[in-house]
């Protein structure tokens, strides 16, 4: 494994002070936590999501991911209702380690406040954070 993986941080994604990235397609945002928090869990063995068709507001938790030695809730980037859980975690959770970009997303959100995206930081601010 190459060390630098642990800095991938793409540009076009927005991220939040709790290392989750939102993708903001439309009204919609696919979330899940950055290679940055993978990185820092471990192994993840299981992604709990049980909030899938609830409304919740930002910075409420949505979830928990267990890796093995630590749980850590997960925090809504933006107000909105979850319309879909990544139900391929539930079998293979480790999707979040190999993949936290593509395959091991976690969440779509149906936004409920845009103005809310601009309050999230981008890839430099992110940068920063965990500089």
């Amino acid at each position: 494994m190459k060390k630098e993986i642990d800095m991938n941080i793409p540009e076009e994604l927005k991220y939040t002070k709790d290392h989750e990235w939102v993708k903001i397609d439309g009204d919609i945002a696919i979330v899940g936590i950055t290679d940055f928090a993978q990185g820092e869990l471990g192994d993840i063995v299981y992604v709990e999501v049980d909030t899938e068709g609830e409304e919740l507001d930002k910075e409420e938790v949505f979830g928990s991911v267990e890796a093995v030695k630590t749980v850590s809730d997960l925090f809504m980037p933006l107000s909105g209702e979850i319309i879909e859980f990544n139900e391929e975690l539930e079998s293979e959770p480790e999707r979040v380690n190999s993949d936290p970009y593509g395959e091991g997303w976690m969440i779509k959100i149906k936004i409920s406040s845009p103005e809310e995206i601009e309050e999230l930081l981008d890839a430099g601010a992110y940068k920063a954070l965990i500089g």
